[in-house]
């Protein structure tokens, strides 16, 4: 089951992310700092800290089925996803605290990539040898990470600007789409597939243009 849906969330949360970049954050950004505000700066600070973390913490989003695993990974995933929650929660806050439209695309692109993300998590988790309740409870404890990000955000919004944290945000869901995402989806060897997967990968940038549309 997790091999017949896993593929398709995946192409769809990649089109997600990449649309709600190019339709909705980046021209906030643009918008209100200006193209010569070290926007872009920003945008590759976001897309170099994930670069670090899959470099030197190892971290990766799971779209792999269990038996693809060894029991040891399953600390690793914990871990690392509890810092990417973290980071999750940082850029949904400044999205949220700086324009609630750009907020809510924010929140569907973290949704879309979330989904498959924590299935396959917790298949490994499943297949380390946890049970099915642990596995939930600790899956649950690194996801409480993303309320540690959006409290510090809070509290730091007085200080700063939150417009800079789009930029940011952007960087990060480029990597995530382009060095995570799509090289799982790229490389089936059925053409078929590789055709769906394209077409779910479409739906999904498609999805955030209409949510565009339609909120202006």
């Amino acid at each position: 089951m997790l091999k017949k849906i896993l593929l398709p969330l995946v192409a769809l949360s990649a089109g997600t992310l990449l649309g709600s970049v190019f339709f909705h954050i980046l021209p906030e950004a643009i918008a209100e700092l200006g193209v010569d505000s070290g926007i872009f700066f920003w945008l590759l600070v976001g897309f170099s800290l994930f670069f670090f973390l899959e470099q030197f913490i190892h971290w990766h989003h799971c779209h792999k089925t269990p038996s693809e695993h060894k029991h040891p990974v399953t600390y690793l995933i914990l871990v690392a996803d509890g810092v990417h929650n973290f980071i999750d929660g940082m850029a949904l806050a400044g999205a949220f605290l700086f324009n609630f439209q750009v907020g809510l695309v924010t929140w569907l692109a973290i949704v879309a990539h979330e989904v498959p993300q924590e299935l396959g998590d917790f298949g490994v988790l499943i297949h380390g040898g946890w049970s099915k309740s642990k596995a939930l409870f600790f899956n649950f404890i690194s996801a409480l990470t993303a309320v540690a990000g959006g409290l510090l955000v809070y509290l730091l919004s007085w200080q700063i600007n939150m417009a800079w944290l789009l930029p940011f945000a952007a960087g990060n869901f480029i990597y995530i789409a382009c060095s995570d995402l799509i090289p799982e989806v790229k490389h089936n060897i059925s053409l078929r597939d590789n055709l769906v997967n394209f077409g779910i990968f479409i739906l999904g940038i498609a999805l955030v243009w209409v949510l565009h549309l339609v909120m202006g």
